[in-house]
């Protein structure tokens, strides 16, 4: 290969009279420099989740071709991230002006054929999905990948997104979140082994399980396999009609971490329920780390065998509580950021306060609000969270009551609940009482004068006054109107 000029000033006569090989040499080289820079300034984990995919295609004059191996990958990054990626290649090599991102093509030819990004090792996905045909792993060649980088991909099959980095701890989940740490720095040490999550769906067990396994995986020392109960079962029933159970077991009992995902799904099946016992008993036995979750506790898995239940409760047990709204609000803010969209504090403070059953369908809210914006180019306000939400909002219905009305007023302006109903006629507390008798006009069946009783036995001439006062403000004060509206948006179902 002829010598690669390294003098800017040069560049452009090197890329006009480099031969094919040297010319692709130029810009592996420079694209290392970039996938650095891009790695440094957007985080490993959304590096690993949108970008570690590009490949390198060929330079045509000045456009210069990179490739994504799914449309969906290409759209998301050419919204993001196309004009980033022109601006460092055009800082790079001034010759080119243009940066194409294109679907790759399976029959593309050798010499216009994507080129992996060396920087970084190839996804847990890909080489999984290879690895399904084939009895040994297909890994690309490569001189600069490191064993275990090879070895975490192939077997640990876990997904890359979910991290300790991106776990949001709050009170709920704060002891999960610290024995998952422990376990991911001390595998297997006493009083941790087997380990036991358990919670309602969509509370991050799963999170926390991907993430000790990504920890444990990375350093090489140790192989891991993650696995939902179903799988297992269906790998069973697999084994004992292909005549494979020697294998299956085998396979199984030489992982030093099993990872088992929403064990629940084992009651009722006693054969696959005995084979899993035996797995943990010869695992445990040989000091390998096992990981279990479930919806409850190992003593409330009914229909689980007595010394399966036994076994599980040995180790450590660490719940994860329902979601606070301290909480949902964290959540939210670390998912915009991650995201880079600005979204208001009303807005938020409205998705927690709504959606609270559990994290996963709070993240699909804000994902479908985001994807909305990005589409139409609407701003997220709390008209729009309204419309784009229906379906989720609708599911959360239930009656408001003037109780509830007069509670969240209360808390929203900072005023005792007693105030509701007392004959104090300061403005900090008249007004809030004001606005707890327009919603309860405007959130109820109520007639006036059954508001007014509710409200300390007032007259309905008082109600009415207040509704109408309560009217005027929002036509004049939009920030009022706009704690009004958040309010009726909160209660309103």
């Amino acid at each position: 290969m002829s010598e690669i000029n390294e003098d800017p000033a040069n560049f452009a006569l090197s890329l006009q009279d480099a031969d094919p090989a040297t010319l692709r040499s130029i810009l592996e080289i420079h694209w290392e420099r970039i996938c650095n820079r891009l790695q440094a300034e957007v985080g490993e984990v959304e590096y690993r989740t949108w970008l570690k995919q590009i490949t390198l295609g060929p330079l045509e004059e000045d456009e210069l071709t990179l490739y994504l191996p799914t449309r969906f990958l290409r759209d998301w990054v050419r919204a993001q991230y196309n004009s980033k990626l022109n601006q460092l290649w055009n800082n790079e090599l001034a010759q080119i002006r243009r940066v194409e991102l294109m679907l790759a093509d399976a029959n593309q030819t050798a010499s216009t054929a994507p080129i992996p990004v060396t920087s970084a090792p190839p996804t847990a996905t890909t080489v999984a999905s290879e690895s399904e045909n084939s009895s040994q792993p297909q890994v690309e060649q490569n001189s600069e990948a490191k064993p275990e980088e090879i070895r975490l991909d192939f077997h640990s099959h876990l997904d890359p997104r979910f991290t300790f980095e991106n776990f949001v701890v709050g009170k709920p989940n704060e002891f999960a979140y610290a024995c998952s740490r422990r376990v991911a720095e001390r595998p297997a040490s006493p009083g941790f082994n087997p380990l036991f999550l358990y919670g309602g769906v969509g509370l991050g067990k799963t999170h926390l399980m991907h993430a000790i396994g990504f920890e444990l995986a990375k350093t090489g020392k140790y192989s891991v396999t993650y696995m939902s109960a179903e799988k297992f079962m269906y790998r069973f029933i697999a084994s004992i009609r292909s005549q494979s159970t020697i294998e299956f077991k085998e396979e199984l009992r030489s992982v030093d971490v099993l990872i088992i995902d929403d064990l629940q799904f084992l009651i009722g099946k006693d054969n696959t329920q005995e084979e899993f016992f035996h797995t943990f008993n010869a695992l445990v036995d040989a000091g390998r780390q096992i990981i279990v979750s479930a919806d409850k506790s190992p003593s409330d898995l009914s229909g689980l065998e007595d010394r399966l239940r036994t076994r599980l409760g040995c180790g450590m047990v660490a719940d994860i509580h329902a979601t606070t709204y301290e909480l949902r609000i964290s959540i939210l803010e670390a998912k915009a950021a991650a995201a880079k969209v600005e979204i208001s504090p009303k807005v938020m403070e409205f998705l927690a306060h709504k959606i609270t059953s559990n994290v996963r369908e709070l993240e699909g809210a804000l994902n479908r609000l985001i994807a909305h914006a990005n589409l139409f180019g609407r701003p997220i306000t709390l008209e729009v969270t309204q419309e784009v939400l229906h379906d989720i909002l609708k599911s959360h219905e239930r009656r408001v009551t003037i109780e509830e009305i007069q509670r969240k007023v209360a808390e929203h302006w900072n005023v005792r609940l007693t105030d509701m109903s007392s004959a104090r006629r300061a403005r900090s507390v008249a007004r809030p009482r004001q606005v707890a008798m327009f919603l309860a006009k405007q959130l109820t069946s109520r007639s006036l004068p059954e508001i007014g009783r509710k409200f300390g036995n007032r007259d309905h001439t008082t109600v009415m006054h207040a509704v109408s006062r309560v009217a005027e403000l929002i036509e004049k004060d939009p920030a009022f109107a706009e704690d009004v509206e958040l309010l009726r948006r909160m209660l309103e179902s």
